[in-house]
């Protein structure tokens, strides 16, 4: 009788340690898409920016020609971030970007038809507010990692991410310089 309460026992502990790290798992695994699905965000919103950029340039061209240099540079950050290949990547060229986007509205500054120009102006509108956009994104998306990698550091959850080999995401650190939106002036 007593071995029958012993492994009796031992079986109601192992279907609980095995419900715990079927539930752990599972977590760990929203927790993760979470974060892709944020950096997504991230990416779409930045996708629009830089869909927006080549009218913005082509549009400054035609009053500050030589300007060239800093033309030429938001138009590089825009294809580095195409053919970036990691998330560290984008994150470094999107922060690139955002400098020279505001060193070229500084530009703009020095133009008075270049800022009355309606085209321009719908232009740094929208930009604006896909820079805030990026900025609720980014937020998000550091949300999303705090609470993935806090589940992936704390006792007994961080036993279940070692055997399954969840690893630490990174969050987004803005430039020093990049920590504020391109200032839009008219």
């Amino acid at each position: 009788m007593t071995g029958w309460i012993v492994f009796g026992v031992i079986v109601v502990i192992a279907i609980i340690i095995l419900a715990f790290g079927i539930t752990t798992y599972n977590e760990l695994v929203r927790l993760r898409n979470k974060v892709k699905n944020a950096f997504a965000q991230i990416d779409t919103q930045l996708q629009r920016r830089f869909d927006l950029i080549p009218n913005l340039v082509e549009t400054v061209k035609g009053y500050a020609s030589h300007e060239k240099e800093l033309l030429e540079k938001v138009t590089a950050n825009r294809a580095g971030f195409m053919n970036a290949s990691s998330n560290a990547e984008k994150i470094e060229m999107g922060n690139q970007l955002t400098n020279n986007l505001r060193s070229l509205f500084v530009v703009a500054e020095n133009y008075p038809e270049l800022k009355a120009n309606a085209n321009f102006i719908n232009l740094q509108e929208e930009l604006s507010e896909t820079e805030d956009k990026v900025s609720y994104s980014r937020q998000f998306y550091n949300d999303a990692v705090t609470m993935y990698n806090n589940k992936i550091q704390l006792f007994p959850s961080n036993i279940i991410a070692g055997m399954f080999g969840f690893v630490e995401e990174e969050l987004f650190a803005s430039e020093t310089d990049a920590k504020s939106a391109p200032k839009v002036q008219f």
